[in-house]
């Protein structure tokens, strides 16, 4: 076992996760393990995610969902002594390779997470924060910027309620149109792959619809996974589910075959509700 440290990589040398599209699934995972210290919290994950659609994962608390979700971006390392073995391939590079740049890793592979967390600056800069810190910020003019703000702020369907308001601060938008706009912060960035941790878990159930509805429309672009123990919204949103129990795959099907026609007993028994 190897632990996986942020690599000091010199930018003449660094890959750019853009330069890789030519493979058939938008991420692949090859015997991947992951331990927190001495706890191994995946085991021998092997799946493909196929691109431009939504994948769920789903399992009980603790199963390591939000781990795995974690890998694809490998902010797992943020937390200390963690140790990875395996592959993990996205858009057809080893992300665990020493040239791969991690600003380029989460250029390519945004992430929202369970509670919406804007800035508490103005709007307008909270949806500009990615290109201002993964990008030569100075090469683009005011009207590039006002371009980028407005389509990304259109594509999550937030244009019309806050176009008076971008100077406003962000954090007095409603709790459904902050984890809105931290959709819209990742856009400008042009990402291949948006991770979604319980996007919806703060929100009420009109919140929830929306929130679902948008994540719906973008999947037209990008490939989205999502973690949540929501089994109604599994359904709902997406086209692929994968359960996990105690850091293993236990089975990954067409979402409408998962819930109807379950292959495995442990799968069977979680969606009746029978544990978890």
């Amino acid at each position: 076992m190897s632990t996986v440290v942020e690599p000091a990589i010199p930018a003449t040398t660094q890959t750019t996760m853009a330069a890789t599209t030519q493979a058939t699934n938008a991420i692949e995972t090859r015997g991947l393990s992951l331990w927190y210290g001495d706890f191994q919290a995946l085991k021998d994950v092997t799946i493909d995610v196929r691109p431009q659609m939504i994948t769920s994962l789903i399992g009980p608390s603790g199963c390591g969902k939000t781990t795995l979700l974690r890998c694809f971006n490998r902010i797992n390392e943020r937390y200390g002594n963690v140790t990875t073995t395996g592959e993990v391939t996205i858009l057809g590079k080893n992300i665990f390779d020493e040239d791969v740049s991690l600003s380029e890793l989460r250029r390519s592979v945004g992430m929202v997470f369970q509670r919406p967390n804007p800035l508490p600056v103005s709007i307008y800069r909270n949806v500009l924060f990615g290109i201002r810190t993964h990008t030569r910020w100075r090469t683009f003019n005011r009207a590039q910027r006002d371009e980028m703000v407005e389509s990304a702020l259109r594509d999550v369907q937030l244009w019309g309620e806050v176009k008076d308001r971008l100077k406003s601060k962000a954090t007095r938008l409603t709790l459904e149109q902050q984890q809105k706009l931290c959709i819209a912060r990742l856009l400008p960035l042009k990402p291949r792959v948006i991770l979604m941790d319980e996007p919806c878990s703060a929100l009420d159930a009109e919140g929830t619809e929306r929130v679902e509805t948008l994540i719906g429309e973008l999947r037209r672009t990008y490939t989205i996974v999502i973690v949540t123990h929501n089994m109604a919204q599994a359904r709902r949103v997406s086209d692929e589910c994968i359960f996990m129990l105690l850091g293993e795959i236990i089975e990954h099907s067409s979402t409408s075959d998962l819930f109807l026609n379950p292959k495995e007993e442990q799968t069977e028994m979680y969606i009746q509700g029978r544990y978890g």
